[in-house]
């Protein structure tokens, strides 16, 4: 290999496409330290803010979503995808890449053609329990396929070759023990002894319905001593509800932050979430082994989110409650008696634990980057498949 590693990752729209393949570019670059790492997304998403923060390249193509409520515009993405692709086969030859990746979401369908059309090897990497529609035509691009769930792969072409390596976790949720460092994140959080924290948590990019269910929980709860809420809101929504737990008195118990810049300390220091169930989450809170209350967002294509969920919930690790029937009441007919049953979370927590080892999250960023070595014919690729076995 005459040039430096270059490996270009299709990864936008929302976080959990995007910090998997963050994941994977810092785990490239422990190995190779000189690798030239860079992103391909689009305008719209977190990208434009997450990737450049973390230190990477992003390059930008006109796409659009994989989205059934496009409605008559469905028509316009051949026309998008053939013209996004020509763009990535552009960026991939500028880069002098020697491998392209797809996360995930829609950047990542135009990256895996482009690859196709300028004759280089690429791998996605699917980490929904069932497959997105970007993923799901960029398998039949490439036979090289890597799954965060083995339930996945039953939505895949029959011609795929897919491998369960887990999904890539960032270095600080990926060496996470929360039992050890849970003293010092309650205390940077200031979160008195003998006090449960909840975290509410709606994802990326907030969601509407858990914090208005999260807001009249912290106002029906706002005279207790036991109990402190931690509510992400995104950044659209943070003010409105900071003024509403002010005129409420909820102020005496909960937050209201636009994000979670230190996931890794508020996961130590909670004791159960309330969240969404996109696969990046489920997979965090496998790893680090916390109780969840899972509320699926109702529209994720093929209603992923459920069966994301059902990871956990069907071991015992996590609670299922419809966004529909998500209210204030019902949010604390379903926290209250877990907070008040310590038993009951610390069984819950070890059951998301075991899953997460089974998985292997952990050392999934470390895997996928071994797979990328591999195919962009990398020396480095030989000299770690020892390492790997030997672990």
């Amino acid at each position: 290999m005459n040039n430096p590693l270059s490996v270009v990752i299709g990864a936008g729209g929302t976080g959990g496409h995007i910090y998997p393949g963050l994941a994977l570019a810092d785990a490239l670059r422990h190995r190779v330290p000189d690798a030239v790492i860079s992103f391909v997304g689009t305008e719209r998403g977190l990208e434009t803010r997450l990737i450049p923060g973390a230190g990477y390249r992003l390059h930008t193509v006109d796409m659009i979503p994989f989205d059934r409520s496009l409605g008559a515009k469905r028509f316009t993405l051949p026309v998008a995808l053939l013209k996004s692709a020509g763009q990535c086969r552009a960026i991939l030859r500028e880069q002098r890449a020697h491998v392209a990746v797809g996360m995930g979401g829609y950047p990542s369908a135009p990256v895996i053609l482009g690859a196709r059309l300028a004759g280089l090897p690429s791998l996605i990497h699917e980490s929904n329990a069932v497959p997105g529609r970007a993923n799901a035509f960029a398998a039949r691009l490439t036979p090289h396929v890597a799954l965060a769930f083995e339930a996945s792969g039953a939505g895949l072409p029959a011609a795929s070759r897919p491998e369960v390596v887990g999904m890539p976790l960032s270095g600080p949720l990926a060496a996470l023990d929360r039992d050890a460092q849970r003293a010092d994140a309650r205390r940077a959080l200031g979160i008195p002894d003998g006090t449960r924290l909840l975290l509410v948590n709606g994802g990326s990019l907030g969601a509407a319905r858990l914090t208005e269910a999260a807001l009249g929980l912290a106002e029906r709860w706002r005279w207790r001593d036991d109990v402190r809420l931690l509510i992400k809101t995104g950044p659209a929504a943070v003010d409105e509800a900071s003024a509403r737990l002010r005129a409420t008195g909820a102020d005496r118990i909960a937050a209201a932050v636009p994000y979670l810049d230190r996931i890794d300390q508020t996961y130590a220091a909670a004791d159960l979430v309330v969240c969404r169930a996109g696969s990046a989450t489920v997979a965090e809170l496998a790893t680090v082994g916390l109780p969840a209350v899972l509320v699926p967002y109702p529209h994720a294509p093929g209603d992923h989110q459920t069966h994301n969920a059902r990871t956990l919930t069907d071991i015992g690790a996590g609670v299922l409650l419809r966004d529909e029937d998500t209210t204030a009441v019902s949010l604390e007919a379903h926290v209250g008696p877990l907070l008040d049953d310590p038993g009951r979370l610390c069984a819950m927590a070890q059951a998301a634990a075991a899953a997460g080892d089974g998985a292997h999250h952990r050392d999934a960023a470390d895997r996928l980057a071994l797979r990328v070595l591999r195919l962009a014919g990398h020396p480095h690729a030989a000299h770690t498949t020892s390492l790997t076995s030997a672990q």
